[in-house]
């Protein structure tokens, strides 16, 4: 016996696949398992890298001053 696995990036036409598996006089068991669907990479909503640009607007960070608030025993 022959074993396939057949991964498909659509859930209808993955039923659509194992529908017409079904109709074959050959196939002997068909198995399916439900994963999550997850969003090709490529077909992502790109993300602006500059949204948070600005955040830090109107504060005092610098090295010194982050130092200072980490390690306020060494300064």
């Amino acid at each position: 016996m022959e074993q396939i696995v057949i991964q498909v990036r659509d859930r209808k036409k993955a039923r659509d696949l194992i529908q017409y598996l079904r109709s074959l006089d050959f196939i002997e068991k068909i198995s399916s398992v439900n994963y999550p669907a997850t969003v090709p990479s490529s077909k992502r909503q790109k993300q602006d890298f500059f949204a948070m640009a600005g955040s830090w607007a109107g504060r005092d960070v610098s090295l010194e001053t982050i130092r200072k608030k980490a390690w306020p025993e060494r300064m």
